[in-house]
């Protein structure tokens, strides 16, 4: 495993070292969100322990979270790329797309993909492009996987 990298701007600065995450804050932001509905706590922490981490801090605070699940060769996944309300706006979630991108580890992937139905434009100022190109991408989608869950 690589060792931790730090890039700062102003009085904010990503780190990848995963024993800085704030995950009552991630877990919170993913249960809360659009894209993962009552996800349990357990699930995030397998998930963090499992992926590439990325954190957004003012000082000691955790301001905003990307991660990429990836097999540090080939391919990689960007998900759970959030900033908190507040602090929308000013250019904090483009910095950290652009921070992930330099990662010495994704510079080498093959592909790194992402699925998101929000701020497409975003990811088009950081290299993505969409690819909406029928039958090209497959998935299998469980949406409502953690509130099938919770409910057992």
């Amino acid at each position: 495993m690589s060792h931790h990298l730090i890039w700062r701007r102003d009085d904010f600065l990503i780190d990848t070292d995963p024993d800085r995450l704030d995950i009552p804050l991630i877990h919170d932001v993913l249960t809360h969100s659009s894209w993962s509905p009552g996800i349990d706590l357990n699930t995030v922490r397998t998930a963090l322990a499992n992926s590439l981490c990325f954190g957004l801090y003012r000082g000691k605070q955790q301001i905003g979270f990307a991660r990429v699940v990836t097999d540090h060769a080939t391919f990689g996944y960007l998900c759970d790329v959030f900033v908190v309300g507040d602090l929308r706006g000013q250019g904090l979630g483009r910095w950290m797309i652009e921070s992930v991108n330099q990662h010495p580890t994704l510079q080498k992937l093959r592909r790194v993909m992402l699925t998101t139905s929000t701020a497409p434009w975003l990811y088009a100022s950081c290299g993505f492009e969409a690819i909406n190109r029928g039958d090209f991408v497959w998935h299998i989608s469980r949406p409502d996987i953690y509130k099938q869950a919770a409910a057992q």
